[in-house]
């Protein structure tokens, strides 16, 4: 079975292709797939940083689309066992996008390693994938930054309203700064606008950017 992010990615495909054969611009382009994220910080006992985990959850189309094919016991109920291979392809396919998650400490770019904890649940016509993305290597620093987006921007990104981001088990006195896209929307605007009358769209989503900032004594 196809996973959610590879099927996401033949559809941007698609849509790219569409708009190049009407002459048209990836700025009158929009998301085909919205994803609300509710994201922890995790550090270990020493203090420090082991990765990021994440729950995401999909809009309600999208999760319909994801769900076609999957036989259930129940008709409308996904047990975490039957929807079990469908969340091994997901976070398989996670790797070719490098997990919509960009890690930096000190300035400097982290890589993480494969998913692990992964399942998918399934409430209220949406399903939510759930996993822990560790660091490659587990680091100590005083200031760190996560991003999350799909530099595409086929994916949009946004955190929930309560609680969006947490820090687990970090140090005394480290403070959490969250910052939604929409926090300087003029400026993304402009930069955005910019980008394009250059001709460089590669990396458009990051305007979109939701951007957390850790600052530890």
């Amino acid at each position: 079975m196809i996973g959610l992010f590879r099927r996401a990615a033949v559809r941007s495909a698609l849509v790219a292709a569409v708009l190049a054969l009407f002459g048209l611009s990836a700025a009158e382009a929009h998301p085909h797939v919205w994803v609300t994220s509710t994201s922890e910080l995790v550090y270990a006992p020493d203090g420090s940083f082991t990765g990021v985990r994440h729950a995401w959850a999909f809009d309600d189309m999208f999760s319909t689309y994801a769900l076609q094919g999957i036989e259930t016991k129940e008709k409308g109920v996904y047990t975490r066992e039957e929807l079990a291979p469908l969340a091994q392809t997901n976070v398989e396919s996670l790797k070719d996008f490098a997990y919509f998650t960009f890690a930096k400490v000190n300035g400097k770019k982290q890589k993480f390693g494969e998913p692990v904890d992964y399942y998918l649940s399934y409430k209220d016509s949406v399903l939510t994938l759930h996993f822990f993305l560790p660091l490659k290597t587990p680091v100590k620093s005083s200031e760190l930054m996560v991003e999350v987006f799909d530099p595409s921007y086929f994916i949009d990104f946004s955190f929930a309203k309560d609680k969006p981001v947490s820090l687990v088990g970090a140090p005394a006195g480290c403070a959490l700064n969250f910052q939604r896209p929409t926090d300087g929307t003029a400026t993304a605007q402009r930069m955005s606008e910019d980008n394009f009358l250059s001709g460089d769209n590669s990396n458009y989503g990051a305007m979109f950017a939701n951007k957390i900032a850790v600052n530890c004594p």
